[in-house]
């Protein structure tokens, strides 16, 4: 919107043309996602609290955890909130890849909205059925993932089109653009061409994965926050990189037109994360809960398939990994053997009731994904 505007501007104040370059957007966009977070918080807290929209507490799970009960959550629309004001502020709204990453934000959104909502106002511990709910998030995945699959490797509406028409008339048989390969880190001359079937499916792992993992990690007073600023601040910078021409022949990424412009949504995600992680660092004041965590993963995962980094995702998310890992390990040990593996999955609750303090694990664990983060980003250049 402001992109418009300041082009419309320009044209009789030439200083306005500043507002077109990317790099200030994106940490202008930054910007305003932590000032709507710090402004629209303490309302939302407010009204969460009056509402008795408080967090059910497991008996089962560290004492420490118990003083918790009561404290507001769903704050995670906070997030959502601060991140498509802020898009549709500095975003280009023309760019087909800013509304896929929206869309797909919303949509788990709304997802986790109806779940927290059935467990903390209607006392449904249930909430949304699992079948329900990983249906709902395998229907948007799937969508995005389809669109995802045609839009990487078309410079325009009508190419898409085109392309998409071609794939359905051979009978979905058609290879895809060289840019849909599975790109490896550290490896120049080595992608894997993935196919039509194959990159869709992968597009579909990769969002419905990343938004179950990152909502796996979120128990924990600014546990899976932090993760996620740094996580999407890296994309950011890969966004960049793929957008650009002269960066992407030089450090021999694919030319993605139009990802670049994601920048701006890692911006508008590095500073609601920081603005929501206002507020939820221990002691929290207020919790994310699914609406927040379904949503920021389902972006992370859009993203880093639109930038052609699905791997290098799975390197710095490497604690979301973990996490997810130690609730499979346990839940199949427990059923095959009758035993666990862990004293209580997912495995920050095994560090705390091992004797780590709450803030220990969080503090380690960001540690952690900010090695595994320029872990991640060294693979910009060594290639």
């Amino acid at each position: 919107m402001l992109l418009w505007l300041a082009d419309l501007l320009s044209r009789d104040v030439r200083a306005f043309n500043v507002i077109g370059y990317l790099t200030l957007r994106a940490v202008l966009a930054c910007m305003t996602a932590l000032i709507i977070s710090f402004v629209v918080g303490p309302r939302m807290i407010a009204w969460l609290t009056r509402m008795k929209i408080g967090q059910a507490v497991r008996d089962d799970g560290p004492q420490t955890h118990l003083t918790k009960a009561g404290t507001p959550t769903m704050g995670g629309a906070l997030i959502i909130v601060a991140i498509v004001a802020t898009t549709l502020l500095w975003a280009d709204l023309s760019n087909r890849f800013v509304w896929v990453v929206l869309l797909v934000t919303i949509g788990f959104g709304a997802v986790g909205w109806i779940d927290d909502y059935r467990k903390v106002v209607y006392r449904n511990p249930k909430g949304l059925s699992a079948r329900a709910k990983f249906g709902w998030q395998s229907a948007i995945g799937l969508v995005a993932a389809v669109y995802l699959a045609f839009a990487i490797s078309a410079p325009d509406n009508l190419r898409f089109i085109q392309q998409l028409g071609a794939w359905a008339g051979s009978g979905f048989s058609t290879a895809l653009s060289p840019k849909t390969d599975l790109i490896v880190p550290f490896v120049k001359t080595i992608s894997y061409p993935l196919g039509a079937f194959g990159f869709i499916a992968l597009t579909y792992f990769v969002i419905v994965g990343t938004s179950n993992a990152v909502n796996l990690t979120d128990g924990l007073d600014g546990l899976a926050i932090m993760p996620t600023v740094m996580i999407g601040s890296a994309l950011g910078v890969f966004a960049y990189v793929t957008g650009n021409a002269v960066f992407a022949r030089y450090l021999q990424f694919p030319l993605i037109a139009g990802a670049g412009e994601l920048a701006v949504i890692c911006g508008a995600i590095a500073g609601a994360g920081l603005g929501f992680l206002w507020f939820n660092a221990y002691p929290a004041e207020v919790f994310m809960g699914d609406v927040g965590a379904l949503a920021l993963g389902g972006a992370l995962g859009t993203i880093a398939v639109i930038v052609r980094q699905e791997i290098v995702l799975l390197i710095m998310g490497g604690v979301f990994v973990v996490e997810t890992l130690s609730v499979i390990v346990q839940v199949a040990s427990f059923k095959l053997t009758g035993k666990r593996v862990f004293r209580m999955a997912p495995i920050h609750h095994h560090y705390e009731l091992k004797g780590w303090k709450e803030t220990q694990v969080v503090v380690r664990f960001w540690i952690i994904t900010m090695l595994l983060v320029l872990f991640g980003l060294s693979t910009l250049k060594l290639r």
